[in-house]
């Protein structure tokens, strides 16, 4: 059930143009401090896995690695989704509560 909130909030946050996705763009928005959050696709690459978990990690970016590829890409209305980034600090909290709760 909170997984389908926390797609539900992601897919909001891209329309409410606050979600960076695409692996360049949301490493850039990690460097530049646009991220507050990171949710990397359970699915990814190791290498994926370990590039931005590295990067979330050095930058103090909370990081989540769930979902699949296709999940979190229809979640936002693309194809598929390895990495996306919540810029927005009331969507960041609430979704990062919904991942933290039991």
């Amino acid at each position: 059930m909170k997984e389908k909130k926390i797609l539900s909030l992601l897919g909001l946050c891209r329309r409410a143009g606050k979600l960076i996705s695409g692996q360049e763009k949301v490493e850039s928005g990690i460097r530049e401090g646009q991220a507050l959050l990171v949710v990397i696709a359970a699915d990814a690459s190791d290498n994926t896995k370990k590039r931005f978990t590295d990067k979330c990690s050095f930058y103090e970016v909370p990081c989540y690695c769930v979902f699949t590829k296709e999940e979190i890409g229809q979640a936002i209305g693309y194809e598929e989704r390895a990495t996306l980034a919540v810029t927005d600090e009331g969507f960041a909290d609430k979704i990062m509560q919904l991942f933290e709760s039991t």
